[in-house]
């Protein structure tokens, strides 16, 4: 189907580039069908791209034809509407989530968004994204979290489904779930939305991944603080199975490997080299018998300092590897 006839040279230029862009190879007389011109007119215009610093090639072939190579340089890229809010999302989470690139992506950010029509600056604008731990985020529809960020700025409470693995009540056939929502967090590899509940009356955290948003929104609420020390840190104590940062569960042992070799494998804990081989460790976990087992993969000889309740933990964890290995 051909485009709709370009009245100047310029806009079928942004034509014939946004073409060139969608696949690799062109054949010429399917280009001319596209763009409602001859075949000449299209060899002039790559012409004129080339001048502009696009690195268009030649095909060889029967039917000939032209290609987008990379270059050497960067020239101006071409976006649809969906590409250029994607790509602001993706700047905007590598600006909040420690990539490493935070003073590029933001630079980067800020001139993306000065050349965005109106209607697609305020989508953007909408999202505010909070960085609770580092992680590439890459598991959401950008339309979703868009719609959230909109929610959040505009202080409308969320209606939505909400999928949980294992479950089967969560299919749309009960009513929707409803959430203030405060914050939009990226915490190792997931979007989460972190509200306030005003039917369980109590903060609530939800994968975005996992949401199915309803229409339209509900009614505007007054947002209130998040308790403790900001979202981050209210996040992670959620994930600690706690109501403060800490692990509620936490313990001192030595095991007798490198610290090298223990460290990066520590979380928030602290490794501390005793020696060539040994190593003393301090970490948390939910519950004892998980802080026992998350120490014995480290599959070496493990010495329990403190506190009592983890050398229990560990006699309990070898008793039932016992009767596991004997069935």
């Amino acid at each position: 189907m051909p485009i709709a006839a370009a009245t100047t040279t310029s806009s079928r230029l942004l034509a014939l580039l946004s073409l060139l862009q969608a696949r690799r190879d062109w054949p010429g007389e399917r280009l001319a069908e596209r763009l409602g011109v001859s075949e000449r007119t299209v060899r002039r215009d790559v012409d004129r791209l080339r001048e502009l610093g696009y690195p268009v090639q030649a095909v060889r072939g029967p039917e000939g034809g032209y290609r987008l190579e990379a270059g050497s340089e960067l020239p101006p890229l071409l976006f649809d509407d969906e590409q250029a809010v994607a790509l602001a999302v993706a700047l905007r989470t590598a600006v909040a989530t420690g990539a490493g690139i935070e003073g590029a992506a933001a630079r980067a950010l800020a001139t993306v968004r000065q050349v965005l029509p109106a209607r697609l600056r305020r989508r953007v604008d909408a999202l505010e994204v909070s960085a609770a731990a580092p992680g590439v985020v890459d598991q959401v529809r950008t339309e979703v979290l868009v719609e959230l960020g909109r929610a959040i700025r505009a202080t409308e409470e969320v209606r939505f489904d909400y999928r949980t693995p294992g479950r089967a009540d969560d299919d749309g056939a009960r009513p929707p779930r409803r959430l203030q929502p405060h914050h939009l967090v990226a915490r190792q590899g997931y979007w989460y939305l972190v509200g306030w509940s005003p039917e369980r009356h109590d903060w609530r955290t939800y994968r975005a991944d996992r949401m199915t948003l309803r229409v339209p929104n509900g009614p505007r609420f007054t947002p209130r603080p998040v308790p403790g020390d900001g979202v981050a840190a209210f996040l992670a104590a959620r994930f600690r199975g706690s109501d403060s940062d800490r692990w509620p569960c936490r313990g001192e042992v030595i095991l007798h490997l490198p610290a090298e070799r223990v460290a990066p494998f520590v979380a928030d804990g602290m490794a501390e080299a005793l020696g060539p081989d040994r190593t003393r460790v301090l970490t948390g976990s939910w519950s004892w018998p998980a802080l026992a087992a998350g120490l014995a993969r480290f599959d070496a000889e493990v010495e329990v300092v403190s506190p009592p309740e983890l050398r229990a933990a560990f006699a309990d964890l070898s008793r039932r590897a016992a009767r596991a290995a004997s069935t």
